[in-house]
């Protein structure tokens, strides 16, 4: 669905670019998180990719085409959720959605129907002025649903919601790749992408040092440690003991026939612990 090749970008006047050689690639049906601080250049790899930022080298294809061949044709075919809002707040949502859907060739959805998908079918007729800002939000997510696009740019998707909310739209994302969507998702929430994304890309100066599966790269960056919570005459303390060989650990199976266990689990990576260690390289250079 996209292949980006040595993608290099340098805003004017910056002293180091934006993008360094950037390459990844993203399946169809896929959803793909890109990861990093604010700055690092997703929001540029976006713009690249939706044909909105011009000056680059190397290759950006979406559909098997470079973005550059595909022209006004690729809006058709792509969805669009920004981070900041972009709807018109003097018209109701469902106006909104009206006006958007005669901007496409294609034929579009019910508006009713997309604004029931994010929960906003109630608010139908509601000024969005009088929206809050995750409501807001949601009306972004259906304006780039509306013309049942193949793939879908979200950037901060749940930016604003409250828990059940941004549930509600995680929702929404896994009922998208499972009617065969490509998402490609920008973010700062590590928790959110570990739990939606098939895969992630961690961006830091300029290139993806590291991309794989949320619990893969878990699993690489993470101890492979058992801490087991024991009750003791100090209270409850913690111990850790090595996962090799730990059937054969006898303090280990002394502790479990002691009665003194009250909780056990693997130390494992998050997610915001493998970027840290996964950019400190990149970090080290820059300093």
């Amino acid at each position: 669905m996209i292949r980006v090749q040595d993608l290099r970008f340098t805003y004017k006047d910056a002293k180091t670019p934006t993008l360094d050689g950037l390459s990844f690639e993203i399946a169809v049906g896929e959803v793909y998180g890109l990861l990093g601080p604010s700055g690092a250049g997703k929001s540029t790899t976006q713009r690249i990719l939706m044909g909105l930022q011009q000056g680059y080298t190397g290759k950006a294809a979406i559909f098997g085409r470079p973005v550059a061949s595909l022209g006004r044709a690729l809006y058709e075919r792509i969805g669009v959720s920004f981070e900041l809002p972009a709807v018109y707040l003097r018209l109701t949502a469902l106006e909104n959605l009206k006006l958007f859907a005669a901007l496409y060739d294609r034929r579009t959805r019910d508006p009713l129907d997309v604004l029931a998908d994010v929960d906003l079918a109630d608010a139908a007729d509601q000024r969005v002025e009088q929206f809050s800002k995750g409501m807001k939000m949601r009306l972004n997510l259906a304006r780039s649903m509306l013309h049942d696009p193949d793939l879908l740019f979200l950037d901060e998707p749940t930016t604003g919601q409250d828990p059940s909310r941004a549930r509600m739209t995680r929702d929404l994302i896994r009922k998208l790749k499972a009617a065969g969507k490509t998402i490609f998702l920008t973010t700062h929430n590590m928790a959110e992408a570990e739990e939606i994304c098939d895969r992630v890309g961690f961006l830091s100066g300029g290139v993806i040092p590291v991309t794989g599966t949320p619990e893969e790269l878990k699993r690489r960056y993470g101890q492979r440690l058992l801490e087991a919570a024991v009750t003791g005459p100090q209270g409850l303390v913690k111990r850790s003991f090595p996962m090799d060989g730990i059937g054969s650990n006898i303090e280990f199976l002394e502790l479990l026939t002691s009665g003194q266990v009250v909780s056990m689990h693997t130390l494992e990576a998050s997610l915001d612990d493998v970027f840290i260690r996964a950019t400190a390289g990149q970090a080290e250079a820059a300093a």
